[in-house]
């Protein structure tokens, strides 16, 4: 259950930081070289704009939640299907009746 959730988040995660990152002005750099902006990513005020900063929560919300995701796999995985087995049994010791002995009569020769 919780490893589905989280996994939910994380895909709610990820389409958050494709849509903040689109919505950005594009810099200098990359493909926004021919749009003719030359804004500076950081420039004296640093990253100062809500996008930036929402950019970089999610982002490091999305690094959280994979390690988190990853923890969880790796736990599961060394998980062995032998440790769910419960050992309940439902098996009577038998009872200790004793039962007697049936010997056969030997007959001893007595005779000198």
């Amino acid at each position: 259950m919780t490893t589905s959730l989280l996994l939910i988040i994380q895909i709610v995660l990820v389409i958050m930081i494709v849509i903040a990152v689109l919505l950005q002005k594009s810099s200098s750099i990359g493909l926004g070289a021919y749009s003719g902006s030359n804004d500076s990513v950081f420039g004296a005020k640093g990253p100062s704009s809500f996008l930036a900063k929402a950019t970089f929560t999610i982002g490091f919300l999305f690094v959280v939640n994979t390690i988190t995701l990853g923890y969880m796999y790796s736990q599961a995985a060394q998980a062995s299907v032998i440790d769910d087995i419960v050992e309940n049994t439902n098996v009577v010791a038998p009872s200790t009746t004793i039962v007697p002995a049936i010997t056969p009569a030997i007959e001893t020769n007595t005779t000198k």
